[in-house]
């Protein structure tokens, strides 16, 4: 398979790790590093993506932007920051890429956890992630054969040191885990689930 996967952190060097090792042929999407070099949040941009990225059979999501803060102190810019560094943005490369990838092809999106167990300074991303959560599965019912889905994990284990502090209490999920979701959705055969993890 021919995976188009967006994001080159923690997340996106296990995913590029794992699907590789499964026999598929990865290029990555980065604003400063990866294979090719765009910035998904600007819809010009997500279109010269498609257009220099040949045949695409699967679309993998591992980034998305988000601001934390106090609810007393969060902006209207701020939450806008969230939807369009988050949402919008992957919305977009579903919507443009329907067109462009295999007719049997798929989608997979990064929401969270937050979506439904929230923590203080989390408002930006509870709203990001349970809108993404609500898109893969009203899109499923549009793309078909095509498929979408989400995964939603908790903060990453491997993520404790820098994202700790704003999970006080929350489980922490191992990249093992998420990756595994990840694969469930790209070489499996479900559409419009969000895998909570």
């Amino acid at each position: 398979m021919n995976i188009l996967l967006i994001g080159t952190g923690t997340l996106g060097a296990g995913l590029y790790k794992e699907f590789s090792a499964r026999g598929h042929e990865i290029r990555t999407v980065g604003r400063r590093s990866g294979d090719l070099r765009y910035d998904v949040t600007d819809p010009a941009q997500v279109t010269a993506l498609y257009e220099h990225s040949g045949h695409i059979d699967a679309v993998v999501i591992a980034a998305g932007d988000l601001p934390f803060r106090p609810f007393s102190e969060i902006t209207p810019e701020d939450y806008q920051a969230a939807f369009r560094g988050k949402v919008l943005s992957q919305i977009d490369l579903v919507r443009q890429g329907v067109s462009r990838i295999s007719d049997r092809g798929s989608f997979t999106l990064i929401a969270g956890a937050l979506s439904h167990d929230p923590v203080p300074m989390g408002s930006a991303a509870s709203m990001a992630n349970a809108a993404l959560e609500g898109f893969a599965r009203a899109a499923a019912v549009e793309i078909a054969p095509q498929r979408i889905n989400a995964v939603s994990p908790a903060v990453l284990t491997e993520s404790l040191p820098s994202y700790g502090p704003y999970f006080p209490g929350v489980d922490a999920v191992d990249l093992a885990d998420v990756i595994r979701a990840y694969v469930r959705s790209v070489e499996g055969s479900q559409t419009g689930q969000v895998f909570a993890l």
